[in-house]
């Protein structure tokens, strides 16, 4: 096994997303570092704080590829942090006069942390395309099956009757609220952080302010009113975003697993030629995928408190939390995306077995519909009474293997107040759906 599956050639196949982990890995972690000095460099020179000529040629210089890596880290094992190796080869890489420029007034943090969010603003967008196409996945399959009869299930046994569009909008509801959350949290997500060692921008003096102004725009990113280097709470909450995501895909995925049990055969992961097949029993057809969207979701979520812990720094510049953040954060977004990743084929082609669904119920012998009756019996017999009959013929139909309707109709209190025609009418799990059809019309309207 190797340290961190999630990061191996093989084992990795399973965990996370390519697209993600493209985002999310050293490379362009550094490569945002070196955008973030280049920007910073080339809005000095717009306010005329270093030459023109100097911001020419690190940003032309800011080039990932040409970085040595092995020497940056050398110097990043002797340093604690790869600001200072990095900015020294731009340095070199810009030329001795326009070398004398590179990260003018920042400090370290300054460029990790801007970096970082340019980073998440990445991935935040693959996050908000595969959220819409599972969101429209849902809506669709709720649409299609909102009068689609089928067992609800509560403790794992039947219960009452619902549809299963009325169980996707279940799914659904929650992760429209997720994009809302996501979309509500970005402009506490996407902000510059350029301040200096201790968040004065002091190495810049009065100019300070102006050049903050113009790396923000520069960079596409909100000016904060005070410098986060030791508030990091909007890293926690994005963090938090992914902990809230994982759960709400863990949910249909553990439900469509459950439902591809051989005793219930409801649903489906879509079929493809040796998908969730066994080594030695040629007849599985295992839910692999749903488990890797549950451990994937699990497993994200076991690193947020991680996030939360590394919220408190020391004074003006923590001494460790920082390196706590980066362990959790990008395993925390890689897993979270391939939870997301993994469950969106699923919803996209889902097999669903509405016979198998009408046929569970029917082989439940009616006993589903027990409150239906007892509603339906409470206005002529009372409610406790109702209770009593009903509970009296359940046991009947259990005891002699009959249909819950021909044990009702040897009820003396049931056949005194209801004729065949009326029982068979109260045992339809069709007639019995309540508001299942309304709350899926109310889920797909918040698509707008």
């Amino acid at each position: 096994m190797s340290v961190n599956p999630a990061d191996a050639l093989v084992h990795g196949a399973n965990y996370g997303s390519d697209a993600m982990r493209a985002v999310m890995d050293e490379r362009n972690y550094l490569a945002k570092m070196l955008a973030m000095e280049a920007a910073l460099a080339r809005a000095q020179a717009r306010l005329d704080l270093i030459p023109a000529e100097a911001a020419k040629a690190i940003t032309e210089a800011a080039d990932v590829d040409r970085l040595d890596l092995p020497a940056l880290a050398k110097a990043t094992a002797n340093m604690g942090f790869p600001t200072v190796g990095l900015v020294k080869q731009l340095s070199a890489l810009a030329g001795t006069e326009a070398g004398r420029w590179t990260h003018w007034g920042a400090t370290t943090q300054d460029i990790l942390d801007t970096a970082l969010v340019l980073q998440l603003r990445e991935a935040v967008a693959l996050f908000r395309q595969d959220l819409d196409r599972l969101i429209a996945a849902f809506a669709n399959l709720a649409r299609t099956h909102r009068d689609t009869v089928m067992p609800g299930r509560t403790h794992a046994q039947q219960a009452l009757p619902i549809t299963f569009g009325y169980k996707v909008a279940v799914w659904l509801d929650p992760l429209i609220t997720m994009r809302d959350r996501l979309a509500q949290l970005l402009p506490r997500l996407l902000r510059l952080q350029f301040a200096g060692a201790v968040g004065t921008l002091a190495s810049l003096g009065t100019d300070g302010p102006r050049v903050a102004a113009e790396l923000a725009k520069e960079l596409d990113l909100a000016l904060p009113a005070a410098p986060w280097h030791v508030a990091r709470d909007s890293i926690a909450e994005f963090g938090c975003w992914c902990g809230l995501l994982g759960g709400t895909l863990a949910k249909p995925a553990n439900d469509i697993l459950l439902l591809m049990q051989s005793e219930v055969a409801e649903a489906a992961e879509p079929a493809a030629p040796g998908k969730g097949g066994s080594s030695t029993m040629p007849q599985k057809r295992n839910p692999i995928g749903c488990e890797y969207v549950v451990v994937q979701a699990r497993a994200a979520q076991a690193l947020v408190p991680q996030l939360l812990n590394a919220m408190v720094h020391e004074h003006e510049r923590g001494a460790g939390p920082m390196q706590l953040e980066h362990l959790a954060l990008g395993q925390v977004v890689l897993l979270t995306h391939g939870a997301l990743a993994t469950l969106l084929p699923i919803a996209e082609g889902l097999f669903v077995d509405a016979a198998r669904m009408r046929r569970n119920l029917e082989d439940g012998g009616g006993l589903i519909m027990s409150e239906a009756v007892m509603m339906g019996l409470a206005p002529h017999l009372g409610r406790g009474a109702a209770h009593e009959a009903v509970h009296h013929a359940v046991e009947r139909a259990m005891a002699e293997g009959i249909h819950l309707a021909d044990a009702l109709e040897k009820e003396p209190k049931v056949a005194a107040v209801l004729e065949r025609t009326a029982i068979d009418r109260l045992v339809n799990p069709a007639s019995y759906l309540g508001s299942a059809g309304a709350t899926v019309d109310a889920v797909l309207a918040r698509l707008g």
